[in-house]
């Protein structure tokens, strides 16, 4: 497929949609019909909730981006030393590569060339990061993979059999539930030479005061970032939330340590999706879950790593241990 991007160092592949892929309107459906109602997080990023969440990294309050970096900055030789040799750095869910650039500089302080691959749904915001770092790195080459994780994990089989070392940061494992986090890792297990490595992000448990806050921002940016779901369906499904009517809430469980985001009506109402032919009644204090955030103890994520069929060979953590940097390796 032809990019906007031209480069003899530049590669953009794209999935065609998988047979019976959900969208939107699927989702929506199905969520709202649902007992409790919910909508699947993923649907936060359009262009404004991508925004939205950029701000979210900035506030005070939300210490996961800024810790995760730390860690990177601090220990990229480190991690670049670890790396098999001649390995492509693959990067699930890149976004603008910021934190992945400090582990790109030491690879190439290690070695003359570096292959990255990065897996986003986002194409523009591939071919910004690919812009960006192609012109500061002569020696790398980017085969960008516009998809899904499942699906961009397929087209990467299909362009590298060598080894990689496979980047999952941002702590996304965390909005999987935790039996499905193990599976998916399991399944991305059985992609994986034994010379592989997956260097995955997690956030740990901690005072619930400091989560609560993380994801109740006082400038309330978190809090239009998650109404921004329901603005992406008036706009996109012919929908009338009407958003000041749903208040945002956060929730930390800290017996299972999670964080729940819903979307609460503060009134009796409903409301009308005309491109799905649906009325939707809510009651007071009714409830839309839109993002579960699960934190794992130490002994949790070598629980989850053996789940996966995985072990910890190395963990990082920033300087008030706040989130942690897994290295892991395939077992045999």
């Amino acid at each position: 497929m032809p990019s906007e991007l031209e480069s003899p160092r530049f590669a953009l592949r794209a999935s065609d949609p998988a047979p019976g892929a959900s969208d939107l309107a699927h989702e929506v459906e199905l969520g709202l019909r649902a007992v409790p109602k919910r909508i699947p997080c993923r649907f936060f990023y359009d262009e404004a909730g991508s925004k939205l969440f950029e701000e979210i990294c900035e506030q005070p309050e939300y210490y996961l981006t800024r810790a995760e970096d730390e860690i990177l900055s601090r220990r990229a030789g480190v991690l670049a030393r670890a790396v098999p040799p001649g390995a492509d750095l693959v990067e699930l869910g890149s976004g603008d590569a910021h934190k992945t650039r400090h582990l790109i500089a030491a690879l190439l302080d290690e070695r003359p060339t570096l292959r990255y691959v990065p897996i986003d749904i986002s194409r523009s915001a591939l071919l910004k990061s690919a812009k960006s770092l192609l012109g500061i790195h002569p020696e790398l080459t980017i085969t960008a993979i516009e998809a899904e994780y499942e699906r961009g994990l397929a087209i990467l089989s299909e362009e590298s059999s060598g080894p990689k070392l496979v980047l999952w940061l941002g702590s996304n494992v965390g909005n999987f539930e935790r039996e499905a986090a193990a599976e998916f890792l399991g399944r991305l297990r059985r992609r994986f030479a034994p010379e592989d490595r997956l260097l995955i992000g997690i956030d740990l448990r901690k005072d619930p005061r400091v989560l609560e806050r993380a994801y109740d921002d006082a400038r309330g940016v978190t809090a239009r970032f998650n109404r921004n779901v329901l603005a992406r369906i008036n706009a996109e499904l012919d929908a009338d939330f009407e958003l000041a009517r749903f208040r945002p809430v956060a929730l930390y469980e800290a017996q299972i340590g999670r964080v729940e985001m819903h979307l609460e009506s503060e009134r009796d109402q409903s409301t009308t999706i005309a491109k799905l032919k649906l009325a939707v009644s809510f009651r007071r204090g009714e409830r839309i879950h839109t993002e579960s955030s699960y934190k794992y103890s130490p002994a949790e994520i070598s629980v989850l790593a053996g789940a996966a069929g995985m072990r910890v060979e190395s963990t990082w953590l920033d300087e008030r241990e706040r989130f942690s940097l897994s290295l892991f390796a395939p077992l045999p």
